[in-house]
């Protein structure tokens, strides 16, 4: 359905102005007609989108995964029914919910209506569609498997919105748990411990040392919060300073990758999401080292992202792709492995995505495994806290009972 502006003349002559839709000229002429209006002027309006621009105030914000996916289905799905390209983005722009991508969406149709290609008309909506989506497009628009290349890009962008999900999902309890527990904590030393510090310093008595050290944490807080909170304002800043040059942000994203625990589940959500991403691309058939390009692009960790661009360019001279990952010494061993047997055999895409679905399965028991120690420390930590504050008010209270 397209949108149209009209001018015309009533039944009784007067004029009449005003907006309506409708599959076409002559059908909104005819329903004009049927609503006793005769157009003099009639013409399809010209959205704020008509170059391939956002308006402004939905310019800063993204289209969720499952949305993208959701309306790449839909897509894919039309198209395989037979419906042409300018009528599936139409009818796909006007189900969506979300406001940016139907915008978007009614841009590119405009785009492609004007005789310009689906995926030039991709590229030109910024941060909406990733260079891993208009890539597929462009490759499925000249092989003519438009509809089977956005069925897969569909797939990709669900599994992908499946795993944010479930990780999410997971760290629901735990971020409760600490949000909780620090509010907890800030309304004992906030309203409750200074009332009772007070009173236990004015009894004249030798307070045990649990009791003092209570005392003196209350009177650091309560005296030079502002100091504190400026320390630890200041720090952020500056590290977040440092991680913006190239230097501190492969720096950082070392030690990032050496944390204990967190740095192992990095590891291999960033594996899983780099192999899954090379193997779609690798199966719509973009060349090896354009996909290797787009996926290292992706991984928002610079170690593992200047590993990547060191593998392009001996892809480019002519070597090994799993011999280079294997030098790198930062992916797992696995990886290179399999990719070495992919390159023999000649079915690297296919020995990519099952790599994927192994590291992706790691990820969840890693997941598992970190929030059974994670609910626990959180637990005892608050626990260790309360107790403390418990015990240092107390025992005063039980020297004074027992006559000291």
């Amino acid at each position: 359905m397209s949108l149209f502006e009209y001018w015309g003349l009533n039944a009784k002559g007067g004029k009449v102005s005003g907006t309506i839709d409708g599959p076409g000229r002559q059908a909104v002429a005819k329903k004009l007609r049927q609503q006793g209006i005769f157009p003099t002027d009639l013409h399809e309006t010209v959205p704020d989108s008509r170059k391939g621009k956002i308006p402004w105030s939905f310019r800063r914000r993204h289209v969720a995964a499952a949305d993208l996916a959701s309306a790449t289905r839909q897509m894919a799905t039309l198209l395989s029914a037979g419906l042409p390209l300018d009528e599936t983005l139409a009818t796909v722009a006007e189900q969506t919910d979300q406001a940016i991508l139907s915008h978007a969406l009614a841009a590119i149709r405009e785009e492609v209506m004007e005789g310009g290609s689906l995926h030039d008309a991709l590229a030109g909506q910024g941060a909406i569609f990733p260079d891993l989506f208009i890539s597929m497009v462009h490759v499925g628009e000249n092989s003519g498997t438009l509809d089977r290349t956005l069925q897969r890009l569909a797939d990709f962008l669900e599994n992908q919105a499946r795993i944010r999900s479930r990780i999410q999902a997971a760290l629901a309890y735990p971020v409760l748990m600490t949000v909780v527990g620090a509010g907890v904590l800030i309304f004992l030393f906030t309203f409750v411990v200074p009332k009772i510090t007070r009173m236990l310093h004015d009894m004249n008595m030798a307070l045990p040392w649990p009791t003092r050290l209570l005392i003196s944490a209350t009177e650091v807080l309560a005296g030079w919060w502002w100091l504190i909170a400026a320390i630890i304002a200041a720090g952020t800043a500056a590290l977040l300073r440092y991680r913006a040059t190239d230097a501190g942000r492969l720096k950082t994203d070392e030690i990032l990758l050496r944390l204990p625990l967190y740095g192992r589940l990095h590891l291999l959500m960033a594996t899983a999401w780099f192999s899954r991403t090379l193997a779609t691309l690798l199966h719509s058939g973009v060349p090896l080292l354009m996909a290797m390009q787009i996926s290292g692009e992706l991984l928002k960790n610079q170690v593992l992202h200047s590993a990547i661009v060191t593998a392009c360019r001996s892809v480019r001279d002519g070597g090994s792709l799993a011999a280079t990952l294997k030098e790198s010494a930062v992916f797992p061993a696995m990886l290179a492995q399999v990719t070495a047997a992919g390159e023999k055999s000649g079915r690297l895409e296919e020995m990519l995505m099952r790599v994927a679905e192994t590291y992706e399965h790691q990820t969840d028991m890693a997941i598992t495994g970190l929030l059974a120690l994670l609910e626990p420390l959180i637990i005892l930590l608050m626990g260790t806290v309360v107790g403390f504050v418990v015990l240092a008010i107390l025992l005063p209270i039980f020297q004074v009972s027992q006559g000291f």
